[in-house]
């Protein structure tokens, strides 16, 4: 009994030892498959029938402010031809179709092939062994727009479709610029193997939407072509972005400061234009000088960070007024003839002017290096930590985190930290723009605090996106800070702004239609503590707002490396400001003031109106319309005529018209005049415009058909 048991046991453990074993096998096999040869078989997959592959999306556009196309991908298609399609028979390749599809092929794709050579090329490729590589996908043509796409859709045998007449249409998408280069880095771009660039990069994902899937089939020669015209699985459009840009504005920004590149032989410039009240970026310009000429090559704007020069005195004169270290704008203070040692290095003003004393508001429109670093020196000397401090208060270490890539932290020393090189020159240093990076964005955001009484907004480019005109996300004004000082800093900053304009450094930008307020700044880029070397470069700033009283925009130029013209920032970036404002002025009317703000002054005898002639009414409703009183005769006829009386104001009195004679017409539009004269026969000749000064007929002559010359002023 014993020995049965064992002999069953034996074959139990026999066979759990050959399941065991075949368990192994199958384990090594598939781990052979699936990790040691899964390249291979990879490969094979690939090399199989069919196979899916993907299928773009339709990129989202990128839209101005006012809904124009910066940015939109339009659709071209690439032909081609499948000479061995299944329902492809004779009847349908006979070969009245050819000949007309030659033709058509040599007339509207390739005129540089006669009709002839085409039909022999179809033939040969209709004839052509099954094998034969590329026969099923021949090239007809590339990138065709849509309407000439269908009109080769409908050719001879084309029309017949893809299964039986060989067509294929693939579409592919193209990214287009409506206004071409405006605002070209700022709109930026994608690209396989390359970084992602402006808005295009930095709204990728909203942009790009949702790949599909096409369905392809391998044909001799191991290409694929696809099943269908349409992927099986539908893309998914992308999202619409809508910018705060201003078209209008860009182009402006953009003309002037490539403008002022071209005159001055710069390196490279940039302009923002910003509005004050809610921070949207109006116009975000960038100009490059390279080999082929201008271009924008790189957004200077946000990625490009620098030394201020003289544009950072605000914040210094704002941190002593802030810490109460100063007060009187008109306190005199020494100057030291406009040169002065700190240490071992030598500080000097950048225009000579040899005064021993100027007022505070002078030294800072006079933009005078001496009188802000002895001041700021005299301050914070003992405790540097404390102006340093002020700074951030105003919110110039921070990045302003915009909707674009690229964007470097600001650089702020800080006298505490060993690693920021804190010299015994770094205070007076700064305290004139050196020893510290910001962006041009970076500054033009604490100007623009500064317009908008002390309220710190962040600066942002897009507003809204959409999907199919419905809005998907929307993008308010952001305030970064209620309050970067007191209410008596900033109306004392804004004070000193407008009197650079007013008698400073940018005097030479004053506009006769409105008043703007900024600051110059010209900073050296190759430096030693300022001592002469050769190949000195500058970069030429300007940064301000306007109008002055109630700002609308602020706006920053930065000029680098300007080689003719000057290299100040009230000669090379303040007049591209001024540009930018007066043409901003011309367009907006909410710059203008309301002609109603104020109280009407009452009028002169010699600025009313005086000889105006016509129709009754027409001068009754005028004169109400202007709010102006006036005597009428006891009896007017239909034609009157307003006189202006020193001592009575305005009168209407009656004009004499006779119906056969010529009349007086003096005084009258040229519609009055014209239908006076003209209803009693006479023919009319004008020269020049307004209201008719003269006539060459005396009133009173018996009309008859002459006729009469009118001269309007």
């Amino acid at each position: 009994m014993l020995n049965i048991k064992n002999e069953v046991l034996l074959r139990v453990y026999i066979v759990a030892a050959v399941v065991m074993g075949v368990a192994v096998l199958i384990f090594l096999q598939l781990f052979r498959l699936s990790v040691a040869e899964a390249p291979k078989w990879e490969a094979k997959a690939d090399s199989l029938y069919v196979k899916w592959v993907d299928a773009p999306s339709q990129r989202g556009n990128i839209l101005a402010d006012d809904g124009s196309l910066l940015a939109t991908s339009l659709p071209f298609f690439d032909i081609h031809f499948d000479a061995k399609a299944e329902g492809l028979n004779d009847d349908i390749f006979n070969a009245e179709a050819v000949d007309s599809l030659a033709w058509l092929l040599s007339t509207y794709i390739d005129q540089q092939y006669t009709p002839g050579a085409y039909r022999d090329w179809l033939v040969g490729l209709r004839q052509a062994p099954p094998n034969t590589r590329g026969i099923r996908y021949v090239p007809i043509a590339k990138d065709l727009p849509y309407a000439k796409a269908l009109l080769v859709k409908n050719f001879p045998i084309f029309r017949e479709g893809r299964y039986k007449g060989g067509f294929i249409m693939e579409q592919k998408n193209r990214r287009e610029r409506p206004f071409k280069i405006l605002a070209q880095r700022t709109i930026g771009y994608t690209r396989e193997g390359a970084l992602p660039v402006g808005l295009e990069g930095s709204m990728n994902g909203v942009l790009e939407g949702k790949e599909g899937k096409q369905l392809m089939i391998r044909v001799p020669g191991d290409v694929y072509i696809p099943v269908g015209d349409l992927a099986e699985i539908e893309p998914e459009a992308g999202d619409d972005v809508v910018t705060t840009l201003d078209i209008n504005i860009q182009d402006v920004a953009e003309r002037s400061l490539l403008n002022a590149c071209e005159t001055h032989n710069a390196d490279h410039g940039c302009a923002i234009v910003m509005e004050v009240k809610t921070g949207k970026i109006r116009a975000m310009a960038n100009i490059g000088r390279t080999p082929d000429g201008w271009w924008e090559t790189y957004n200077y704007a946000v990625g490009e960070r620098v030394e201020p020069g003289s544009m950072f005195k605000l914040a210094s004169f704002m941190a002593m007024l802030e810490s109460g270290k100063i007060d009187d704008l008109e306190q005199p203070i020494p100057v030291f003839g406009g040169k002065v040692k700190i240490y071992d290095e030598e500080l000097q003003d950048a225009e000579p002017h040899g005064r021993d004393t100027m007022t505070i508001r002078e030294v800072f429109a006079k933009s005078s290096n001496v009188g802000t670093a002895t001041l700021v020196q005299q301050f914070f000397k003992a405790n540097p930590g404390a102006f340093v401090e002020q700074i951030r208060d105003f919110g110039l270490d921070l990045p302003t985190n915009i909707e674009l890539g690229g964007e470097e932290a600001p650089i702020v020393k800080n006298p505490a930290d060993p690693k920021s090189e804190w010299s015994g020159t770094s205070l007076p240093w700064m305290s004139i723009g050196y020893e510290l990076l910001l962006t041009p964005l970076q500054m033009l955001t604490f100007y623009n605090a500064v317009a908008n009484d002390g309220r710190m907004m962040k600066p942002y480019i897009v507003q809204r996106t959409e999907r199919y005109g419905e809005i998907v996300k929307e993008f308010r004004p952001t305030v970064v800070k209620r309050s970067i000082a007191s209410k008596s800093t900033i109306n004392k900053a804004r004070e000193l702004l407008k009197e650079v304009v007013k008698s400073g450094t940018a005097e030479g930008i004053r506009s006769a239609n409105f008043d703007m307020a900024g600051k110059t700044g010209t900073a050296q880029l190759n430096y030693h503590k300022f001592k002469a070397s050769k190949g000195i470069r500058h970069q030429a700033g300007f940064c301000g707002y306007f109008p002055a009283d109630a700002p609308v925009y602020s706006c920053i130029v930065v000029i680098s490396e300007p080689e003719r013209g000057g290299y100040h920032g009230a000669e090379v970036a303040a007049p591209v400001f001024r540009a930018i404002a007066e043409k901003c002025f011309a367009m907006k009317p909410e710059l203008h003031r309301p002609v109603n703000a104020e109280k009407p002054i009452a009028l002169k005898a010699g600025q009313l109106p005086s000889y105006d002639a016509g129709l009754k009414d027409d001068l009754k409703s005028s004169l109400r319309w202007l709010n102006l009183d006036y005597q009428p005769d006891a009896d007017l006829h239909d034609w009157t005529v307003i006189v202006a009386k020193d001592s009575l104001g305005l009168s209407l009195q009656n004009r004499v018209v006779g119906d056969k004679a010529i009349p007086s017409v003096i005084g009258m539009g040229l519609k009055d005049a014209m239908y006076l004269l003209e209803n009693r026969g006479c023919k009319v000749r004008v020269e020049g415009v307004g209201k008719v000064r003269r006539q060459s007929l005396t009133p009173g002559t018996r009309a008859n058909g002459q006729t009469c010359v009118l001269f309007l002023e």
